[in-house]
């Protein structure tokens, strides 16, 4: 931890705040959690939700019987390669990272990362080895990485972090990057398999999905550190 880091972590507790600060800090934890994703109406207070996704269009059709058949694609298409479908998936990613940093400024504005600092600040110094100002992109990260990578960038270019804590929080974010979205996603339906042989049928994955789920945030947490251990072993790699 840099001298700088000290002082600010030593400092920032006794900085005196309103409810304000600590009631933005509380909306956005919940924005960017995605604890609200829904299709309900409360779903508006969902960074998902609102982020919404492109339109598909028709890749191909066929005529079968007198039965017109559809295979939908997204704007991208099928079958890209190279520089050019490099482009257009990038061009993808514009309307999440705009989005994603059009909200932190909204929140920064009424002073969630300084709420963040003060509270979280002595859980994630020794835990992960970063300030609390990373809260937000660290839970954003959770469910959009591309979300959590613009987060990231504007704390950089705003030197809420320093070198060592971007390495270190990057190795956070890119083991398992989205995680709780990426799981519950693609590997939830596991979990409702059974064995149909077994009388009665007992589930085919013998855990529970909370488990799964914490051996992969564990996961990333040891990925974090073993990346403050390899920075404080060789100093010169920052």
């Amino acid at each position: 931890m840099s001298a700088e880091n000290k002082v600010q972590d030593a400092v920032a507790p006794e900085e005196k705040l309103g409810i304000m600060p600590y009631f933005s800090l509380v909306f956005a934890i919940i924005f960017f959690s995605g604890l609200l994703a829904s299709k309900d109406w409360y779903g508006v207070f969902d960074f998902t939700t609102i982020n919404g996704g492109f339109g598909k269009v028709v890749a191909n059709a066929t005529l079968s019987n007198d039965t017109l058949a559809t295979a939908m694609s997204n704007f991208r298409g099928k079958g890209g390669s190279g520089a050019i479908d490099g482009f257009m998936f990038a061009l993808g990613l514009v309307p999440t990272v705009m989005f994603a940093l059009a909200s932190i400024t909204i929140f920064e504005h009424y002073g969630a990362l300084k709420a963040a600092r003060v509270l979280l600040t002595p859980i994630l110094r020794p835990l992960l080895g970063i300030p609390g100002t990373t809260s937000l992109a660290l839970i954003a990260s959770l469910q959009s990485t591309d979300g959590g990578a613009a987060l990231t960038r504007q704390l950089y270019d705003e030197g809420q972090i320093d070198d060592r804590e971007l390495k270190v929080f990057a190795t956070f974010m890119m083991t398992a990057d989205a995680a709780i979205t990426n799981f519950l996603g693609s590997g939830a339906p596991l979990f409702a398999l059974v064995i149909a042989s077994s009388d009665p049928p007992v589930p085919a994955v013998p855990v529970t999905l909370g488990l799964c789920l914490g051996v992969v945030l564990v996961g990333k947490i040891v990925a974090a550190n073993v990346m403050r251990f390899i920075l404080w072993r060789f100093p010169r790699l920052i």
